[in-house]
């Protein structure tokens, strides 16, 4: 049968056709200027939603900065959301930190605590280390129930030499020597996400957090992060009748077997989740089995301002399955990803809401 080369010409014009369509249509959309802090994507999931508006249990929200909000504003929101107490980490010192633990102590001594900020003024002169935990016993005298140490220990703070002080520099001792003897706990917050110890380009899943705050990053610091980690936990182990927290899961919820291994061998130290759902609740079965396994040991906190949202994101994670939804976070979103729920059981629920926090703070 003879060839029909009219047809022939007739498909090569179609796909011609076709074909400049499809460049003009790709290239109209190459066209769009979208940067990627615009880019908002909306999920087409259509999936089962579970939105607690209140904890199974009331609880301790163990983590806090509370310093810029008025006791009676927080209260509201603590009333509407099944929050019995708020531990305000203060970061003031001196004669301030006394006014603010005052301020909230007197609106509600049984809603509010303190933890104090460990105050560094004076640690370049050799006379700081004779009055090392003075400030410390007085916040306590007037009812703190615990001590921070933040990352600006191994970070930042210099000794009157001028050397990067270490975080077991023995002449730290007899401020973990006096906590034991006071009978409230340490918080170490020790370092920052893996992430923020990472170089700022295109492989840092956390770019554009990091790019928004550039001063978080610490990728030029004289100490890696596991030089840090280790020295925090030469102190544990220097320390053994001390009871220690680590807050943000010991700054390791990027590799829970690393914080495992930690509270494996130093059973005086306990761990908060705080400000760290956005990683916990994208592994969501190695998070469970973290949490089942360490029930006992594991703070509840937030480490962010109180709202209704955010404390109803932490029990939706905490209390049903409920899979891909927001995570709470700071202004800046740590990472594009989402979270799904661990839905514990009701007796993890009750130790980590508010028993294992009534442990460690000494709490009927």
């Amino acid at each position: 049968m003879a060839r029909d080369e009219s047809q022939d010409t007739f498909d090569a014009n179609q796909e011609s056709v076709i074909a400049d369509k499809f460049v003009n249509m790709v290239t109209a959309r190459a066209e769009v200027d979208l940067r990627l802090s615009d880019f908002e994507p909306v999920s087409s999931l259509t999936k089962p939603e579970h939105l607690p508006l209140r904890p199974k249990v009331d609880a301790i929200d163990a983590h806090n900065h509370l310093d810029s909000m008025e006791p009676a504003q927080v209260l509201a929101i603590m009333d509407r959301c099944g929050i019995e107490r708020v531990i305000n980490i203060t970061m003031k010192t001196g004669d301030a930190a006394l006014e603010r633990l005052h301020s909230y102590h007197s609106a509600d001594k049984d809603q509010f605590a303190t933890i104090a900020w460990m105050n560094w003024d004076g640690v370049g002169q050799e006379s700081f280390w004779g009055k090392l935990t003075d400030e410390f016993e007085r916040m306590v005298e007037h009812g703190a129930c615990g001590l921070k140490i933040w990352k600006d220990l191994g970070l930042s703070v210099r000794d009157a030499s001028g050397k990067l002080l270490h975080i077991d520099d023995e002449r730290l001792a007899p401020i973990f020597e006096k906590a034991s003897e006071l009978a409230v706990p340490v918080m170490f917050h020790t370092s920052d996400p893996d992430a923020f110890f990472r170089p700022i380009d295109r492989y840092n899943e956390r770019y554009e957090e990091l790019a928004a705050h550039p001063d978080w990053a610490f990728l030029d610091a004289e100490m890696s992060k596991g030089e840090l980690l280790q020295q925090r936990d030469r102190v544990f182990a220097r320390h053994p009748k001390t009871s220690f927290i680590c807050a943000h899961v010991a700054e390791s919820s990027e590799n829970l077997a690393r914080v495992s291994a930690m509270l494996d061998k130093h059973p005086n130290v306990c761990v908060d989740m705080s400000a760290r759902l956005a990683e916990l609740g994208r592994q969501p079965y190695r998070a469970r089995d973290f949490f089942l396994r360490f029930q006992d040991r594991i703070l509840f906190g937030t480490d962010l301002l109180p709202d209704d949202q955010m404390y109803r994101l932490h029990y939706r994670f905490f209390e049903t399955f409920d899979e891909y939804f927001d995570y709470p976070s700071h202004a800046s979103r740590q990472g594009r990803w989402q979270i799904y729920g661990i839905g514990l059981p009701q007796e993890v629920l009750v130790k980590l809401y508010r028993a294992n926090a009534q442990r460690v703070f000494g709490w009927s």
